[in-house]
């Protein structure tokens, strides 16, 4: 008996330790995704884990799970960085993304009967009535479904795995252009217009239509993001001004 309950102590250990480490990840990305931490901070696991409450050893899980999701950088022997920016790199993701998806309009257009993804896209982008627009979080994903959904509606299983790995890399910062109702605004009305061509069977005016809709995204995104960190720089100096 006395063995037993020793196994099942000792088997429960690793999930508590998991679930520690799991909620120092959902917290340090989200100061991350907030601009609590900005691209370039630099910080060690024992500032982590002293402000987490946390043991060190959950803490190096997290970190090294944002690492592998490409927001962390280690640091060889002082600690940890929030990844900084690299615009140039956000800029081929975003070429990238163009090209797959603009051929992705064209094959959706060469089927012979619509997809029937179609349907349900256009039932969530042509709303009877603007209050019945998503905002916020519930708008930024169905933003990336509908992107999403519409490259998978191509057919091409590798087309479809690669989009899906740009759209992973892009998304902490893509989240941001679903900040401004003007930006959700143009959002729904964009994407209306790419699924009218679509359905008109006009893969020409879909494919420019959305190459217009992600640019003029990127462009926001841009902006909204250097006004973020500048925000988030200048309360940083206040706070060490005060202290």
């Amino acid at each position: 008996m006395t063995r037993s309950t020793g196994q099942k102590a000792t088997a429960g250990k690793p999930r508590r330790q998991s679930s520690m480490a799991d909620r120092v990840y959902e917290a340090l990305k989200d100061d991350i995704f907030e601009f609590r931490l900005i691209p370039g901070d630099k910080f060690s696991e024992g500032d982590v884990a002293t402000r987490l409450s946390a043991s060190r050893t959950p803490v190096r899980e997290a970190l090294y799970r944002l690492q592998r999701e490409g927001h962390m950088d280690v640091l060889f022997r002082s600690g940890w960085q929030v990844k900084p920016l690299d615009f140039q790199m956000v800029e081929e993701l975003y070429d990238l993304r163009i090209t797959l998806e603009r051929a992705a309009m064209h094959k959706i257009c060469s089927h012979s009967t619509p997809p029937p993804i179609l349907r349900q896209l256009n039932a969530i982008w042509h709303p009877d009535h603007p209050s019945e627009r998503a905002i916020g979080s519930t708008a930024r994903a169905l933003d990336e479904s509908f992107h999403c959904e519409l490259v998978a509606a191509a057919s091409n299983r590798e087309m479809t795995r690669i989009h899906q790995e740009v759209t992973d890399r892009l998304r902490i910062i893509r989240r941001l252009d679903f900040t401004r109702a003007d930006r959700v605004d143009a959002t729904y009305n964009e994407h209306a217009e790419i699924l009218d061509a679509i359905s008109n069977n006009q893969p020409g005016a879909a494919a420019e239509k959305l190459t217009a809709h992600i640019r003029t995204s990127q462009a926001a995104v841009r902006e909204i993001t250097m006004e973020k960190i500048r925000e988030a720089a200048r309360a940083h100096q206040q706070n060490k001004t005060t202290s």
